[in-house]
């Protein structure tokens, strides 16, 4: 039991004691106590003053009184402001804390059970015509670290990936690869498959634009204006119609295309796990929207005969939202093609058939919301129980500082480029770390691996999701401030102290009865440890990978400072310095599960 269940319970006794009244533990507020006032915890008295039929300070006094004797074990002091009492916990009791928190391995955690409500979470969604980008880290690290703070707070969860792997984009590549690709290949490039057909892709955009360039400007020699050329020539262009036609036979099944499309995405899907690989971002089911598409069209036509959707002139499929106060939204072009939202419809349909969702969430940027707020809308018509409590973590733009970091293109940052560029800033910034440490070559890259990963996983995931945020290369790197790398280094430091009280027979006791007194800051060290179990639960609640971040720093500048004011392996009082040793510890572990929520991996030694 937790100091703050059992200042809960005793509250409530000491209510029907003293007042003859009973009252929920729900009614009960509980708070840290404010750093201007002594205590450790405050109880508002306010609800309880109708019940004692006096001043708000008299209630608070007798139930100060009554706490102080009958809760002993736990309370050794309190005091009162106004309608506040402020309880001073015994150091005991804290102790006491200390020992169950480094007891425990998962503390914080709530496991799941076979009854646990079931989330699936969808993140990536790359398309394949080209690598993963900046923007799809800050969604994979996103939807990532928030399925382990789900399954931190005791849900089943599945990490879900719907893959764009159709449409005029994935045919522009192979088109420019038949035209100018001469049967190049990964292996025979000596590039990654997604970068490789990046290339193409690029290589696409360049001819076409060329074609269009020398097309407007023979129609505005025939008399047409600029505008009215330009036009023209994008649809005019024979690499677009090129493409078109590739696409139509594609979805006719051509043999010769089919074979083409599946032997370029499979190069793609190669160099996207090896992306993941790096960025330690893993899926349990990934769909793809060359089998969802038709799935969806079912469904809309399925909803249709229903009349749930009409039918227009032309042919085309419409949901009617006005009722709903939105709009009208196409489902199905006239000429029976879909559009995204069918494709979101067909893979709802797949998922909901794979597996029994409770709940959905979708980590997609802020630029979609409408279009989540539709298909919320149209799922829970088409009969999806979990369709109108569908969850859009909406996430802001992510940029880099001008000039920095600029991908093969020049256009968009490549996810590979950015971690490599990390892990050897890394390298080169820790350098005088890990000489005094006398790593090998291997462990120094090693460790510059987990820091380079660690400096850019945490310094994206600390900001709001919600928020447009810049990415700071040299700011993230750091390793004083809010950054990874400071936590990282306190886990080192930590790892260190703990070596050396093993290496010199000063550790391995948990006996820690003949503790004579702790001191204030221990105490407040205490309390910021068993402050993780409501940071893991918070989080859970407002989908916040950024409130483990917080917590994690809050902790490390707690502990540095504890470090600098206290002796540990020197402390001559032996009591007392197993008693640190094992603050120490569990300070370590904490910032290892809460790292990990973020998929931060911490370095032993650095």
């Amino acid at each position: 039991m937790t100091i703050e269940q059992k200042i809960t319970q005793a509250v409530t006794a000491g209510v029907k004691s003293l007042y003859g009244a009973d009252v929920d533990a729900a009614q009960i507020q509980l708070q840290k106590t404010r750093s201007e006032f002594e205590g450790h915890l405050t109880v508002v008295v306010f609800p309880f003053v109708k019940m004692a039929r006096k001043a708000p300070e008299a209630c608070a006094d007798e139930l100060g009184r009554y706490l102080q004797t009958e809760a002993a074990d736990v309370v050794c002091g309190y005091n009162v402001v106004k309608g506040f009492l402020n309880l001073v916990v015994s150091p005991a009791a804290w102790v006491a804390l200390l020992g169950e928190i480094a007891s425990d391995p998962q503390f914080g955690f709530t496991e799941a059970t076979a009854k646990s409500p079931l989330v699936m979470i969808e993140y990536s969604s790359p398309n394949t015509n080209k690598p993963l980008h900046l923007g799809h880290v800050r969604n994979n690290l996103l939807g990532s670290a928030l399925a382990r703070i789900l399954e931190a707070n005791g849900n089943r969860v599945v990490k879900t990936n719907i893959v764009n792997d159709r449409g005029i984009h994935i045919c522009k590549s192979m088109l420019a690869w038949l035209k100018w690709g001469n049967g190049m290949t990964p292996e025979t490039s000596g590039k990654k498959g997604d970068h490789l057909i990046g290339d193409f892709y690029v290589l696409f955009d360049k001819h076409y634009r060329e074609e269009c360039k020398a097309l407007a400007a023979q129609y505005v020699k025939d008399g047409m204006s600029e505008d009215d050329a330009q036009e023209k020539a994008k649809q005019e262009a024979p690499l677009i119609k090129e493409a078109h036609d590739m696409l139509v036979r594609w979805e006719h099944n051509d043999t010769e295309v089919r074979r083409l499309w599946k032997m370029m995405n499979d190069w793609v899907y190669a160099g996207f796990d090896e992306t993941y690989r790096m960025m330690g971002v893993s899926f349990d089911k990934i769909y793809y929207e060359s089998d969802t598409y038709l799935e969806g069209k079912e469904k809309v036509l399925e909803g249709l005969q229903k009349g749930l959707f009409y039918r227009r002139d032309d042919g085309s499929v419409w949901a009617d939202l006005t009722g709903d106060g939105l709009d009208e939204k196409l489902l199905l072009r006239s000429d029976g093609t879909s559009v995204y939202m069918t494709q979101d419809i067909g893979t709802a349909k797949l998922r909901y058939e794979d597996y029994p969702i409770d709940k959905m969430i979708y980590v997609v940027g802020n630029e979609q919301n409408y279009h989540f707020q539709v298909l919320s809308i149209l799922l829970d018509k088409l009969g999806f129980e979990w369709g109108k409590s569908l969850v859009h973590f909406s996430y802001g733009m992510v940029e880099l500082p001008n000039g920095k970091m600029k991908s093969r293109e020049g256009t968009v940052v490549d996810a590979d480029d950015l971690m490599a560029t990390m892990i050897d800033d890394a390298y080169n910034v820790s350098k005088e770390y890990t000489k005094k440490i006398q790593l090998t070559d291997d462990e120094a890259h090693e460790v510059a691996r987990k820091v380079g990963l660690g400096a850019l996983k945490y310094f994206i995931l600390k900001v709001d999701a919600r928020k447009n945020m810049l990415f700071n290369p040299e700011e993230s790197i750091d390793f004083n401030g809010n950054t990874g790398p400071f936590i990282q280094y306190t886990y080192a430091r930590i790892a260190s102290i703990l070596r050396k009280a093993q290496e010199t027979g000063v550790a391995g006791t948990s006996e820690l009865s003949g503790l004579n007194g702790i001191s204030e800051k221990e105490i407040e060290l205490i309390q910021k440890l068993n402050g993780f179990r409501a940071a893991v639960r918070q989080a859970g609640q407002d989908y916040s990978p950024s409130g483990i971040a917080n917590y994690c720093y809050e902790l490390t500048k707690q502990y540095n400072q504890f470090y600098h004011d206290y002796s540990i392996l020197g402390e001559q009082d032996e009591h007392k310095r197993q008693f640190r040793l094992m603050l120490s510890e569990a300070v370590s572990k904490v910032l290892r599960l809460g790292m990990g929520l973020l998929g931060i991996e911490m370095p032993e030694r650095m």
